[in-house]
């Protein structure tokens, strides 16, 4: 445990920015699984309707830097050609 002033007032800042961090990479995280469970279910209509809110909140999150931008730019990426993978397979 921390026994200096500076350093237990790191600690709680570093708390608060976890939790922070862990509130935002959830929210993306849950808005990656809507699209996917959309997907999984063949209702393309209603993936891309989601997907551009998906990908504010991604590249939000990497704004932040609690992401990579290289790891946001993938998962955006991932996310359009599952898209497109699904549309190819019902067509």
């Amino acid at each position: 445990m921390a026994d200096h002033k500076d350093a237990i007032k790191r600690n709680k800042q570093n708390i608060k920015r976890q939790l922070r961090n862990r509130h935002y990479r959830s929210m993306m995280r849950n808005q990656i699984k809507r699209i996917e469970h959309a997907l999984d279910d063949g209702d393309i209509k209603r993936a891309e309707e989601q997907l551009p809110s998906a990908v504010s909140i991604i590249h939000r999150v990497a704004q932040k830097g609690i992401i990579h931008r290289k790891q946001a730019a993938r998962r955006v990426s991932r996310l359009y050609k599952a898209i497109e993978r699904t549309r190819s397979l019902q067509a």
